[in-house]
Parts: C-alpha cells; structure tokens; sequence
C-alpha cells in the first residue's frame, strides 16, 4: 500500500509510483503513436481514413462509463471488506490479550502466541506464501517441531484456532475459569475463524472472468477507433485529447484489476505484512517479551 503525506497539487499531477500509469504506458504510447501518424496523415490531406460518426462513440462511451463504474464499485467493496475483516482481526487479538489475564501465565502467553501464529499463517495462506520460519519461532515461541506440523496442515488457521480451543477447554477442565467466561472468549475464537472464512472467501471468489474480459476488449476497442474518429477534427491535436481519454478509461479499468485482489504485493494492495507485525508488537509487549521493530515502508510503499 502507497502511504505519504497530503501531496501538493504539482505533486499530485506529476506522481509516478503507487498510480496506475506504469502499467497502462506501453498501450498508452501506441495508441498515443497511432493517434499521430493519422493526425498528421490527415492534418496535411496525404489521406482521408474514413470517418467514424462521433455520436457513436458518445454512445459507447457511456455505456462503457457504466460498466466500468460497476466493476470498480464491486472491485472496490471486496478491497475496503478485506480490509474491515483484518481491522476485527487486529481487534480481535486486543480482546484475547485482555480476556487472556484470568488464565495462568503459562496459559495466557500459550494462547497469545497462537493467536500471533494466526495472523502469520493466515496471511502466507492469502498471498500464497510461506513465512519465514526463523522469524515465527522468535515471535511465536514456536518450536521446530510445532513449526513443521503447523506446516503440514492443510488448514494451518483453521489449525491454530483449534489449538486456542483446546487451551481455552483445558482452562474450563482445571477450573481456571468458569463457563460464561469460557463462552465469552470461545467467541473470540468464532470471530476469527469469521474472518477467515471472509478473507478466503474474497480470495478464493474474484470478479467473474468472462465478465472482465468482456470489458477489457471493449475498453481497448474503443480507444483504439478513436483516433479514426477524431483525426479529420483535431489533426495534429488528435493524440493529446486520445491520450486523455484512453488514460481515463485504460486506467480504470487496469485499477479495479489490481484492486480486485486485495491480499497481494502490488502498490494498492492491503499492507498485510505491517498489520502482522502491529499484532506481534502489541500483544508481546503485553507479556513483557522482546518485540520486533515495526515494518517501515519503503520507497513510500507498505507490504
């Protein structure tokens, strides 16, 4: 995720990193290209391509407005529910390390780090990767051999909750606690298995792909007739009103891709590295354990 201060205007006009820019320039400069071989061709009457009437392009274009409004309306809601699910993930954490007091020390700390453990594997699962095992262990007080079961879980969240239970059954056997208060932290046990289920849901369910591929072609069809449009009009001028155009629609479309798939690395994605390690800082530092320092971002991007 891009984070910097309020830019300027000029900043803002003139931003490269974390826009949209990088990825549309290659089609951007050839139909920009295009768009300066017909404009000249026509500005000195060489030839006459033949004219496309405008009212059809008004006519496309807003029909494509629409749809593309719809796709980043719902690229955009998957994005801002992915980033609500890890907001009750961090809350959720905050309400073990306050519930957990009650149990005894060896209990409590037990408990906290799988509930760090948790956030790790749930993470690697939606980015598809695997932590690093060295900096788990320091974290989570994990041995090698927790580490390599956890591992071998085909569900390793879903794995670690179970582990949370078991702790929070074995707590209400021995009579460290009584069964409401069992009951009140077993939901938050049930909370984040929710927000699990939500994360896998929005990872494993993406925008329907016929449905993409549609708009897609229909965007890059429309401005690459564009220029065939309004070279008899604009002459010379014709890349600079095409260029404009086509960074409009080329942009948005290419946004709600990336916004599409909020657990990734890409610059508008969520900084789920840096939620991991608020979690690890926070809940260590209430046991009194060394903590990590906090993940900085680099080149004014958080991962």
């Amino acid at each position: 995720m891009i984070v910097r201060e309020q830019p300027s205007i000029f900043k803002v006009l003139f931003s490269w990193r974390g826009t949209i820019l990088p990825k549309i320039l290659p089609s951007l400069g050839v139909l920009m290209l295009i768009s300066s071989i017909i404009g000249g061709v026509e500005y000195i009457n060489l030839y006459r391509f033949p004219e496309i009437p405008l009212v059809s392009f008004t006519l496309i274009g807003v029909v494509i407005s629409i749809f593309l409004g719809f796709k980043n309306t719902a690229c955009y809601d998957r994005w801002w529910e992915a980033r609500k699910l890890w907001g009750v993930l961090i809350a959720t954490s905050r309400h073990f390390d306050r519930d957990c007091r009650i149990l005894t020390q060896a209990r409590r700390e037990r408990v906290i780090h799988h509930v760090i453990v948790f956030a790790n594997v749930l993470r690697d699962r939606l980015r598809r990767q695997t932590a690093n095992p060295t900096e788990l262990i320091q974290t989570s007080g994990m041995s090698q051999q927790a580490l390599t079961q956890l591992y071998q879980q085909n569900n390793a969240p879903q794995y670690t909750l179970s582990l949370i239970q078991w702790e929070l059954l074995q707590a209400l056997k021995e009579g460290e606690i009584s069964d409401i208060i069992y009951a009140q932290m077993n939901k938050n046990v049930a909370d984040l298995s929710v927000v699990q289920t939500g994360c896998d849901r929005i990872a494993n369910t993406p925008i329907p792909f016929a449905y993409s591929v549609l708009l897609n072609r229909t965007v890059y069809f429309f401005c690459f007739m564009l220029p065939f449009s309004l070279g008899s009009l604009l002459g010379l001028a014709t890349p600079l009103l095409v260029g404009i155009l086509a960074y409009t629609f080329l942009g948005l479309d290419a946004l709600s891709s990336e916004i599409e798939e909020p657990f990734g690395t890409q610059s508008n994605d969520l900084p789920l590295d840096a939620m991991v390690r608020n979690i690890e800082i926070e809940l260590l530092g209430t046991l009194g354990k060394p903590t990590p320092p906090p993940i900085q971002a680099q080149d004014n991007n958080l991962l």
